[in-house]
């Protein structure tokens, strides 16, 4: 696929994938994310509708053509319906996804389906109904599989499963993810835990190198395949006896965001350069009307300037993010 995009940074690396926030609202309370619920913390709307199909109509503009509709839990907003029907029908955008915990999936699928999705990654982080229940404080987990098939049997081109590894939690059941996606077209990713500024302990207790889970594919011999043109920050693995794959999102390797190539708007409107960036920069005021969107187009390409090369993860340099949830992981 040619490179259109004109966002660029000063590293020679293009963005033409964006990960945008519609709400920081969550029906879960995952162990890692969570803990305690949704705490409202603001007093702002998130953004309208018409906001989001201007701010989508200047990205694509700019040669952005992927994006993913995330949260906290995206569907839980009552228009998500017509967000997503919005959005998907704006010149340019070619491809369009979402993340979900899988709340009602099976009900759902469809009416996903029909309003222009056609990736869908769903979070299963445990295959045994009570570590999931302990994760996310739901006993959904039947639910939550069901759907994952819904999504296959409407015609979802790309289903994902999200897997956040977690020692003395999940790190035990490689064998029951590799049953998982045996006979089913998925890609099921392994996320190794990051830490954020409210989950130091959690952090150090549950963190599993990704060197470890590595290690394991290639004893059970699974093969590294090529990345994908537009594909998020996962490396895969496809084994000949699998119908499905293993991918691997690894934020702590060497050279992780070399290949960056996606940039985030938070659900109030703020752009951020990096997940584990210093603070956003807000976008809302141009937002307003359909005649800001060549100076909101001149905006993004000027914050390009004050992308860093890479995170600072390594040195326990969070940047400012509390929990994944506010600005969509």
């Amino acid at each position: 696929m040619e490179d259109n995009t004109l966002i660029g940074d000063r590293f020679g690396r293009r963005f033409p994938y964006l990960r945008l926030s519609v709400t920081d609202v969550c029906n879960f309370s995952c162990s890692y994310c969570l803990p305690d619920g949704y705490q409202k913390a603001h007093g702002d709307e998130f953004m309208s509708v018409l906001e989001i199909r201007r701010l989508v109509t200047a990205f694509a503009e700019l040669g952005t053509w992927k994006i993913r509709l995330t949260g906290g839990e995206p569907t839980v907003r009552p228009d998500f319906i017509k967000l997503a029907q919005t959005v998907s029908s704006i010149p340019g955008i070619r491809r369009m996804a979402f993340t979900t915990n899988g709340y009602k999936l099976p009900e759902r699928a469809q009416s996903y389906f029909d309003s222009g999705l056609r990736a869908i990654n769903v979070s299963i982080d445990s295959l045994d109904p009570r570590k999931f229940h302990e994760i996310t404080g739901h006993d959904r987990l039947g639910e939550v599989v069901e759907g994952v098939n819904a999504a296959l049997n409407v015609g979802f081109e790309n289903v994902k499963i999200n897997t956040v590894l977690l020692k003395g939690v999940n790190d035990d059941e490689l064998d029951g993810f590799l049953a998982f996606v045996e006979n089913r077209p998925v890609s099921l990713r392994f996320i190794e835990l990051m830490q954020t500024g409210d989950n130091l302990t959690y952090f150090r207790q549950h963190h599993v190198p990704s060197t470890v889970i590595r290690n394991k594919f290639a004893e059970r011999g699974w093969v590294l395949q090529e990345r994908a043109d537009g594909a998020g920050p996962a490396v895969e693995y496809a084994h000949p006896s699998y119908a499905g794959r293993i991918g691997l999102i690894a934020p702590y390797a060497k050279d992780f965001c070399s290949t960056c190539n996606r940039l985030r708007v938070s659900a109030r409107g703020s752009l951020h350069l990096c997940l584990f960036g210093n603070g956003g920069h807000d976008l809302r005021p141009l937002l307003q009307d359909d005649v800001q969107i060549d100076e909101l187009k001149d905006k993004v390409l000027s914050l390009m300037q004050f992308k860093r090369s890479s995170h600072f993860l390594h040195s326990g340099d969070a940047g400012v993010r509390q929990h994944l949830a506010s600005i969509g992981g």
